[in-house]
């Protein structure tokens, strides 16, 4: 189960961005071999929402692109399909049976800016965005070279099987 919100009112949300958004998270959770019912809480905000929200969680008092909120714990350098395929959750990490596996804010004014400065589409942004999230919240992380490389390029895969490149 996908959850979207939109709690802003700078950028158009259509049905074809929610589609797509709904489509590219289930995508990537298959391809990440999350084989349980899941569920994923998407919410677009705008750009001083999202400074609050960094600021209130990370302490940076500055707009963000996206934040990721995950509700698992990973080892170090280990991802979802690494660690909890074919695990059994205990009841603590599931709501009527879904694997509860976070929240992603997305700043759709950002993505906007960021699609411009990037000479993409926004529709492109904002799937890559919300596909960069996804990957955090199955423990994916970029603080070193190595596993910046490998982000970045499930990142591509998956944007590719949408037509979603640069």
């Amino acid at each position: 189960m996908i959850y979207i919100e939109n709690s802003q009112d700078k950028v158009e949300v259509n049905k074809e961005l929610q589609n797509t958004i709904e489509s590219i998270i289930d995508y990537a959770l298959k391809e990440e071999e999350v084989n349980i019912d899941y569920e994923v809480s998407v919410i677009f905000v705008d750009n001083e929402e999202i400074r609050e929200i960094n600021l209130d969680n990370r302490g940076i008092d500055k707009e963000t692109d996206v934040l990721s909120f995950p509700m698992l714990e990973y080892s170090d350098g280990k991802v979802f399909k690494e660690i909890y395929k074919g695990y059994k959750f205990s009841p603590i990490y599931l709501d009527d049976g879904k694997l509860v596996l976070g929240d992603i804010v997305l700043s759709l004014e950002k993505a906007l800016e960021q699609s411009e400065e990037y000479e993409h589409s926004f529709l492109r942004e904002a799937c890559y965005l919300t596909i960069h999230s996804v990957l955090h919240l199955l423990g994916y992380d970029h603080m070193d070279e190595e596993e910046k490389l490998v982000m970045r390029k499930r990142e591509e895969e998956i944007l590719s099987k949408f037509q979603l490149t640069r």
